[in-house]
């Protein structure tokens, strides 16, 4: 037997905080990568089409403005 029960009880309670806090640590870091495919996923179906269509609109009207030219 302990000479202080109350070092026990608090031995008992951080390591229930620590399993709490790396249950927490797992969850922040799946929510993280969540986040960051989100970003991913934001940048290749928005951002590249954009970026596609800045670029290619004007090749493709520059021989039909040139066909209506006088």
């Amino acid at each position: 037997m302990t000479r202080y029960p109350m070092d026990q009880e608090l031995k008992d309670r951080l390591d229930a905080q620590d399993k709490k806090l790396d249950a927490i640590y797992v969850s922040v870091e799946k929510a993280r990568k969540y986040f960051l495919w989100t970003l991913i996923a934001t940048v290749v179906a928005f951002v590249l089409p954009l970026l596609a269509a800045i670029i290619l609109v004007p090749l493709m009207l520059g021989p039909l403005m040139s066909a209506y030219s006088i």
